[in-house]
């Protein structure tokens, strides 16, 4: 896989914010927001590894993301990640039963985060595009993985094939981008409001 100089930069950010979230839980592990941070990098670093490694770290994220929730059951932002991090699961499982399982999940969770912050476009926009998931889900592994199961008795030419699956390919990352730049954009928010300073004492 190679990475571009941004994608090394991000690369880089969201290891340190992991590595931070790792040190901080250590001293105060009952910080939601730390916890919420951990599981929003994990996402994203996600997005860096092959799948299988990608969905034992989604699946780390989500365990963060739920022990958040146990401190602070009504943090949207936590809940509002977690979406993210079963609709990345339900996307990398092939098998359109148990990826369900994961898209009820997340549209539970984005559901919850609307209903606790109800003037937020972003958690509408995530619960809309998650009750598209199973369409989504099925176009995508069907055109992938559906050409495995053809062979040599097709009568397409292997270059259609190929065009076929590239196409489904590049939707399946454009999908996997989008909610992990969404989990990185609010990880990063996360981060910035966590390094300003003390106000000055009086």
């Amino acid at each position: 896989m190679e990475f571009s100089q941004s994608d090394f930069d991000r690369l880089l950010l969201f290891e340190h914010a992991r590595k931070t979230a790792e040190a901080n839980y250590a001293a105060n592990p009952l910080d939601a927001d730390n916890l919420t941070k951990w599981g929003g990098a994990l996402i994203e670093l996600s997005g860096f590894q092959d799948p299988r490694e990608s969905k034992k770290m989604i699946e780390d994220a989500i365990s963060k993301l739920d022990e958040a929730l146990l401190i602070n059951p009504t943090k949207h932002d936590t809940l509002w990640c977690l979406g993210n991090a079963h609709t990345s699961y339900a996307f990398l499982t092939p098998d359109i039963t148990a990826a369900k399982v994961n898209i009820d999940k997340a549209c539970e969770c984005f559901q919850r985060a609307l209903d606790e912050d109800p003037d937020n476009e972003l958690y509408r926009k995530s619960l809309e595009i998650a009750e598209k998931a199973p369409e989504l889900h099925m176009d995508i592994h069907k055109n992938g993985l559906g050409q495995m199961t053809v062979g040599g008795a097709s009568s397409t030419s292997s270059r259609t094939k190929e065009s076929a699956k590239q196409k489904s390919s590049d939707l399946k990352y454009d999908i996997l981008g989008w909610i992990i730049l969404a989990a990185g954009i609010v990880a990063w928010v996360g981060m910035a409001k966590s390094q300003v300073p003390p106000p000055p004492p009086r």
